[in-house]
């Protein structure tokens, strides 16, 4: 068989994830909320491309766990169950905890002055949904600097529903989150650069439950 024979044609999907790109741009900033209707007649109309790739372009965001399709339902940003987000914490915190104990027996200097720049921009925040946006960049920070490509990969298969994690938290209760987040990044740098691996572990662990408490409602909502 020739090679021409063994594989698929390619395709260009560029339109397809420029419209994936779009839409995941405006559940993060908010635009659309969980649970929020996304159409297809509407969203084509609005982005000026035909259906076809925005129906693509959905089943790319349903992959990355942010929409949900239902034949019944059409489609909905995705609303976070208790399960999911006990699953999602429960991943998060095992590939977390790698993560730190890489950084902490392997990480360069340079790297862990990456990951105090990336908490510094935290400081001058003011919008809540950047605030969201700099703290999963902090963490993608923490990851780059484990040094570990698997694990970086593995990250990325949650990240996105990470982010809508954090949207989550902050539409329930934003009552001290500007002030409380850089806070917690500063005390989780200080433990990284001091290479004190129990006490990163600990800080680390805290600093998800706060988030993990206001969805669950062990914290309520304004």
């Amino acid at each position: 068989m020739s090679d021409q024979g063994k594989v698929s044609p390619a395709r260009r999907r560029g339109l397809a994830d420029e419209v994936a790109d779009r839409i995941r741009e405006a559940i993060f900033s908010g635009a659309y909320s969980p649970g929020a209707q996304l159409r297809e007649v509407e969203l084509s109309s609005v982005m000026d491309v035909s259906r076809g790739p925005v129906r693509e372009a959905l089943r790319v965001l349903e992959r990355e766990g942010l929409v949900h399709c239902a034949w019944h339902r059409g489609t909905t940003v995705t609303t976070l169950s208790a399960e999911d987000v006990a699953e999602l914490d429960s991943l998060r915190g095992a590939l977390e905890d790698l993560a730190v104990q890489q950084v902490i027996a392997r990480a360069s200097d340079e790297d862990l002055a990456s990951i105090a720049k990336a908490a510094e921009v935290m400081e001058r925040v003011a919008d809540t949904h950047e605030m969201v946006r700099l703290d999963i960049a902090f963490h993608d920070t923490v990851f780059a600097a484990a040094g570990h490509q698997r694990l970086a990969d593995a990250w990325e298969g949650i990240r996105c529903q990470v982010h809508l994690f954090l949207l989550t938290r902050i539409n329930l209760s934003t009552e001290g989150y500007l002030g409380c987040i850089p806070h917690e990044h500063r005390e989780l740098v200080t433990a990284l650069r001091s290479r004190d691996t129990d006490t990163a572990l600990q800080l680390f662990a805290a600093h998800r439950r706060h988030a993990v408490d206001v969805v669950t409602g062990t914290i309520g909502p304004n």
